[in-house]
């Protein structure tokens, strides 16, 4: 219960019915000055900027609260304002002295706050008040009215006639249409603060010490609702924990509304009571406070991670699907339609067919004439697989054939020269991509796929390690190789099927038909896939080979697409035989020319290259009526090759000899034919470059060579594949070169069985089984293993014809061979002195069991001393024979 002698009246608040009244503000001034003189002191000195003040005159502009005088008191007049628009008011002057110049003499339109309190006064002398100041508080939306009123009233009277004045006759703001302006006496001691404290409707109710020798009482709920409520409706009043050690006490109150929290506090800050049965007085000291909102939510996502986090996973991905996969098949159907290509623009078109004679460059028909030359000798191998594109087989396509016998100029020049929509896949770039992010970049290049984010998985594998170190649970943000290949096969898949149905229309006789029928009836109107380098480096990213064989497999059985592998791999059988195990490919095995055919295509490229420089000193000539006859018949004359030298053709047919018929070896020797040198002198230096590529990068390096050394075109300046050590040792190389140069058979092939028991390859050192041995040279293209009609491998011979040749070079250099021979001798000999060893470890141990059974070890020491014999005289010969080698070499002039 509040004290008798603090309650002075019972006022009533219009529509809230009657309300217990503290005492007005003079008699709280009083007791003020009862407790402790004239009120609290100041301990320092406020100093306020003009443009954020409240005022700049008064008495309140130093201590920052506004003093009465007897029968002064203030109002607060709330609402005046808007609240959003508070620091945009702040820009013009608003002193006292010139909001009450405006108050006297106020004729200004309904949007000015001066005529809006001007109204609220004017009760037609039912209140005989005088306004002797405004301060207004832009901030809280309102101002401050200091006014004197007659000896025979109260502050209470006259709050309580405007009270009923504004009840019954409402003033409502321009910027508030609903709202009402509303007044309350101002019971405390207004702080009136520029602090950067916007309003809220949580006010902090602060009991401090009236007196500071005293110690302040802590109000009850009820009465803090007796002392607030006619302010506004309260939702909530929330005492401070009893085991709290925070001090000053204090009690949160929230308002419905922020204005009716800005009229409480801004009318009883500073305000103090003696609550009944409390020896000391309080004052109440508020500010207001933001609410704190209960994030019921968020704590329930937090405190369940291994059920959010997989959903957040869910809706990422959804979200990325809707999002950027339809980006993604339109950039890929672009890629294959070839949509953004210069080349495909009709500017270009017409441009080129205008000028078709200027643009004719000669260069590219030299070089492509060698090539046309080369298939028309196979023109039966183009219809088949022209004819194989017009059919409705859901099988593959396989073209296979050695490095450099023109498998990607077959089908791209020949067989798919004019046709639009044609996606090449290269696999090489995508298997030599360092990272997993960088073969997902490359993937995404050869098909068109973008915008892809290859680093985002680097990120997300983070995620997933904090998440699962923190929570326990996979996250499962981040996706492996496989799933990220899948998924861009997926998208391709579909812009694929889309690119087939593009020349679908409505007038055609089937157009009832469903996508899959229409694209099963018209197999002409399906893209054609390339994917080259199928199976380069297959032992080191196979998961790739296996998705795209699957994603193949997929096209071609659901009429997608035409699919046609390229490939060095003789072995491309299993992998694709996996993905599509109940179908039969159509494959085309392109091998060496012929040597008619290999002489044909030399001749084809030299005379191309003649008769263009002919037509070339033609056109330089000048053009005259005399000359016309002249060069009509020279026209004539040049649509037939020229002949060329007997000398080089018989110099040729040797040449093709040595070289065989591997296309890219022939190209070489065309050019060097090009530029003068002789048949003799260009094989003889084309030899030597392979001699010389094979001794660096098979015999004296200790790396792994690259999968695919093209001797015919390197020079010294390529270099080998450092990255991993050799799956093979040296004299095992050796061996084979040397047998395959020394062999006397038609086809200069070994047996594959005689190999594998050659010393080698059966006492090698190295720990890596001789089968191994073999398969790692032949994948380096050294040589070629063949097999018999039942799979099993039977016979070994050069990668090409061009090797061989090298191989006897090297062979037939005494200081290369004494080298080589040495190393393969050390090897045999460090092999037999392990054997001498091991027999000799055994003997030791039997020699321990003769003593206790003589009879029954003898027999075996007797045959490890014949096998240490054997051994032994094995090794001493091997001695004798590196002494001199070593004394050989020791004499030569680069030893």
């Amino acid at each position: 219960m509040i004290s008798a002698h603090l309650l002075s009246r019972q006022a009533t608040r219009p529509g809230q019915g009657p309300l217990p009244r503290f005492t007005s503000h003079s008699t709280a001034l009083l007791l003020q000055r009862s407790l402790g003189g004239q009120g609290l002191p100041v301990t320092h000195r406020r100093v306020t900027r003009a443009w954020e003040s409240t005022t700049s005159t008064g008495s309140h502009k130093e201590s920052g609260h506004i003093d009465t005088s007897e029968n002064e008191s203030l109002l607060f007049f709330n609402n005046l304002f808007p609240l959003k628009l508070s620091s945009v008011l702040l820009w013009r002057p608003w002193t006292s002295e010139d909001l009450l110049h405006r108050f006297e003499s106020s004729t200004y339109s309904f949007i000015d706050p001066v005529r809006l309190v001007k109204r609220a006064l004017n009760t037609h002398d039912q209140v005989p008040i005088n306004v002797t100041e405004i301060i207004p508080r832009l901030k809280d939306g309102g101002a401050f009215v200091k006014f004197t009123y007659p000896s025979d009233m109260s502050a209470a009277e006259v709050e309580s006639k405007l009270s009923k004045f504004l009840q019954n006759n409402p003033i409502k703001p321009w910027f508030n249409p609903f709202g009402r302006i509303q007044t309350g006496l101002v019971e405390g001691v207004p702080w009136l603060e520029d602090l950067y404290r916007l309003p809220r409707s949580r006010i902090r109710v602060e009991f401090v010490a009236a007196k500071h020798d005293e110690s302040p009482a802590e109000l009850s709920q009820e009465t803090l609702y007796s002392i607030f409520r006619k302010y506004g409706k309260i939702s909530e009043i929330t005492s401070q924990p009893m085991d709290s050690k925070v001090l000053p006490r204090y009690a949160y109150i929230d308002f419905v509304l922020v204005r009716d929290a800005i009229m409480a506090r801004n009318c009883m800050h500073g305000f103090v009571l003696r609550e009944e049965g409390s020896k000391n007085a309080t004052k109440l000291r508020l500010s207001y406070e933001q609410r704190v909102k209960a994030h019921h939510i968020w704590a329930w996502f937090t405190s369940h991670p291994r059920i959010v986090i997989p959903i957040v996973a869910a809706l990422i991905a959804a979200f990325t699907v809707a999002v950027f996969d339809p980006i993604r098949e339109f950039f890929v159907k672009a890629h294959v339609q070839k949509y953004f290509e210069f080349t495909n623009s009709r500017l270009y078109k017409w441009f080129k067919s205008q000028t078709s004679d200027i643009l004719a460059f000669r260069r590219h028909k030299s070089e492509d004439a060698g090539l046309n030359a080369l298939f028309t000798h196979r023109k039966d191998l183009i219809d088949s697989v022209q004819t194989g594109l017009l059919e409705s087989v859901d099988t593959f396509t396989v073209v296979h054939g050695p490095r450099g016998s023109g498998k990607k100029e077959l089908i791209l020049d020949q067989v798919l020269k004019g046709r639009g929509d044609v996606l090449v896949i290269d696999c090489k770039p995508i298997v030599e991509a360092r990272g997993e992010a960088g073969t997902i970049r490359r993937l995404a290049f050869e098909v068109g796929y973008r915008p892809v984010f290859s680093w985002s998985n680097n990120i997300s594998s983070l995620v997933d390690l904090a998440v699962q170190s923190t929570t326990g649970a996979k996250a499962n943000f981040s996706e492996n190789l496989e799933s990220q290949v899948v998924k861009i096969l997926q998208t391709t898949a579909s812009a694929l099927k889309q690119v087939g149905l593009s020349a679908r229309k409505k007038e055609d006789k089937d157009a009832d038909l469903s996508e899959d029928a229409w694209l099963e009836a018209h197999p002409e109107r399906r893209p054609v896939i390339v994917i080259d380098h199928f199976l380069h480096k297959s032992e080191e990213k196979g998961v790739i080979y296996d998705r795209i064989a699957d994603w193949a497999a997929a096209l071609v059985q659901s009429n997608i697409a035409h699919v046609i592998f390229l490939t060095d791999d003789a072995s491309y059988s299993k992998p694709l035989q996996r993905s599509l195990p109940d179908r039969v490919f159509r494959s085309v095995t392109l091998g060496d020319l012929s040597p008619e055919v290999a002489k044909k295509f030399v001749i084809s490229q030299l005379q191309t290259d003649t008769k263009f420089a002919h037509d070339g000193q033609q056109e330089s000539s000048p053009d005259n009526d005399e000359d016309s006859d002249h060069k009509s018949k020279k026209e004539k004359k040049n649509d037939q090759p020229e002949p060329l030298d007997p000398q080089l053709l018989a110099e040729l047919d040797t040449s093709i000899s040595f070289l065989g018929g591997r296309l890219t070896d022939l190209q070489v020797l065309a050019r060097r034919l090009k530029i003068g040198q002789s048949p003799q002198k260009a094989v003889s230096e084309i030899i030597d470059s392979a001699a010389s590529d094979i001794l660096r990068m098979f015999l004296l390096s200790t790396k792994s060579p690259p999968p695919s050394p093209s001797s015919s075109s390197s020079s010294s300046s390529s270099s080998p594949d450092t990255s991993k050590e050799k799956k093979y040792t040296t004299p095992q190389a050796w061996f084979l070169i040397s047998q395959l140069a020394s062999s006397t058979s038609p086809s200069h092939s070994l047996s594959y069985n005689s190999i594998l028991l050659s010393p080698p390859f059966s006492t090698s050192s190295s720990p890596i089984p001789p089968e191994s041995a073999l398969e790692a040279l032949a994948n380096a293209e050294l040589i070629t293993i063949t097999t018999s009609p039942s799979g099993l491998p039977s016979s070994i011979r050069a990668s090409k014809p061009l090797y061989q040749a090298a191989f006897e070079k090297l062979a037939s250099d005494a200081t290369i061979k004494a080298r080589m021979d040495l190393l393969m001798l050390q090897e045999l000999m460090r092999v037999e002195e392990r054997k001498v060893r091991e027999v000799e470890e055994e003997l030791v141990m039997m020699v321990g069991l003769m003593g206790v059974r003589p009879g029954e070890v003898s027999e075996r020491v007797e045959y490890l001393l014949g096998k240490m014999r054997r051994g032994q005289g094995l090794v001493g010969e091997l001695e004798r024979e590196v002494g001199g080698l070593k004394g050989r070499l020791s004499t030569s002039g680069d030893g």
